[in-house]
């Protein structure tokens, strides 16, 4: 028998108006009703992926601190639109900011609509307000974040092994006492930095101290009003630093230099993400390079696998990174 709506509403227990309701994303169908009507559909064929031909690209944001100022999600998400366009898909940007009133009806709207993929930039996204998205029936990819509980198909960089090699750097050129230049929103990229940070210092059989490590605001300005506070108040600092990313870098030697450290004389210092300002500033700020354009196109790509033929089993996509060596790391004396 021809699957129609007549016999979707049988399969589902909902009615006919119900499930043309839902399949046609009108108003008046709850979420999970909706997710119901649309998973049976596919399963017997009355919605075929190859019908959607438009991407919704999709900003997460919480506190939206992690956004601020940084040119690295412009970058991404150009090239997202870039690639979209050049395979032949409409695509439509929303901004889902977490804390507006509005949100929960924005969220019930995005995952009931069977017209578009979803590709969820999820840098700010936490594991537990992933899990609706994890639950959509739309094709659907995690662009720049995964959870180690909750598997989705994703596309992302390797945080972990790229600050390991970064720190191991900074070893090799005889640093000794490092310290974590910590974003203090802890997203899930910075987790990973994190885990990264503290393994390379494990291997070297080096003792990562508490006073080394500094929580500061995760933008230029922020980092550089964090670093002079602590500079004022007389902190103690090590030889050298990783930062979470490079505007926490770059706000921090700011701030060291006004107080008259020299870099990398005095402290070497090493970034993530080699965003533009990094190649400018003086001196010019070692970093791991993300390949951004080559990020968003993968995660268009990996979608578009999706929206012609669903995929049951997950899987996640790590990009590798470069290590890209400029001023502001000198080697020092092991008597040092």
């Amino acid at each position: 028998m021809k699957i129609n709506i007549k016999k979707i509403s049988e399969l589902s227990g909902f009615s006919p108006a119900t499930v043309s309701n839902a399949l046609n994303n009108k108003r008046g169908v709850n979420r999970e009703t909706a997710e119901q009507i649309i998973r049976i559909a596919r399963e017997h064929g009355y919605i075929t992926e190859s019908k959607i031909k438009s991407i919704r690209v999709v900003s997460y944001r919480d506190s939206g601190e992690v956004f601020a100022e940084s040119p690295f999600f412009s970058s991404l998400l150009e090239s997202v639109a870039d690639e979209s366009r050049k395979q032949g898909y409409e695509t439509t940007l929303l901004n889902l900011y977490r804390r507006k009133p509005n949100y929960e009806e924005q969220l019930s709207s995005l995952l009931s609509d069977t017209s578009s993929a979803i590709l969820l930039v999820g840098t700010e996204l936490s594991e537990e307000d992933a899990l609706p998205f994890y639950e959509t029936s739309a094709p659907l990819v995690l662009l720049d974040c995964n959870f180690d509980g909750l598997p989705f198909h994703s596309v992302l960089m390797d945080n972990v092994r790229s600050v390991y090699r970064a720190v191991n750097y900074l070893i090799e050129q005889g640093h000794r006492s490092i310290g974590y230049l910590r974003g203090s929103v802890r997203i899930r990229n910075f987790q990973c930095r994190e885990r990264g940070f503290f393994l390379a210092m494990q291997k070297a059989g080096i003792p990562v101290e508490d006073k080394y490590i500094m929580d500061v605001q995760p933008s230029i300005i922020g980092s550089h009003d964090c670093m002079n506070r602590l500079l004022d108040e007389g902190v103690e600092l090590p030889t050298a630093f990783f930062a979470d990313n490079d505007m926490i870098a770059l706000g921090a030697m700011q701030a060291l230099q006004n107080h008259g450290y020299r870099i990398p004389e005095d402290i070497s210092i090493i970034g993530f993400d080699d965003i533009t300002f990094s190649k400018v500033f003086s001196p010019g700020l070692t970093t791991v390079r993300v390949h951004t354009k080559e990020l968003g196109k993968l995660a268009v790509r990996r979608l578009i696998e999706l929206i012609k033929k669903p995929q049951r089993i997950k899987v996640c996509t790590q990009l590798c990174t470069d290590l890209v060596l400029r001023g502001s790391v000198a080697a020092r004396n092991a008597e040092e």
